[in-house]
């Protein structure tokens, strides 16, 4: 058995019946200054991880403070490095986390991150 269905067809102006999607002007001024500043950011967390790979005895002394939950100490120790950024040192007895975060200066909005995890177990 053989069922006919009728043709649908669309009428000639439902082409126009969605509105395009309009976007806003570009304005890459921010963009570019938030590679400019992820710069920054990146060399500080070099910077930290030159420290890290050259010193094994800076090494001993922060898997140690984080071992023991030092907080005051595997703080200082990162900041012993030269940093320009402002940093979040978070550790547990397995790893290190250090997140970067600069602002652009122009209105003091968070611009950009940076997160490195290291782990050591």
């Amino acid at each position: 058995m053989c069922y006919l269905y009728p043709q649908f067809y669309l009428p000639y102006n439902f082409i126009n019946y969605f509105p395009v999607r309009q976007f806003p002007p570009v304005d890459p001024n921010v963009f570019s200054e938030s590679a400019n500043e992820m710069k920054t950011l990146m060399n500080d967390a070099s910077n930290v991880l030159d420290k890290l790979a050259a010193s094994k005895q800076f090494a001993k002394e922060l898997m140690t403070a984080a071992q023991e939950s030092d907080v005051k100490e595997v703080e200082r120790l990162i900041h012993t490095v030269d940093i320009a950024s402002e940093i979040d040192v978070n550790f547990n007895p397995d790893s290190l986390r250090l997140e970067y975060r600069r602002k652009v200066t122009n209105n003091e909005m968070e611009c950009c991150r940076l997160l490195v995890t290291l782990r050591w177990r």
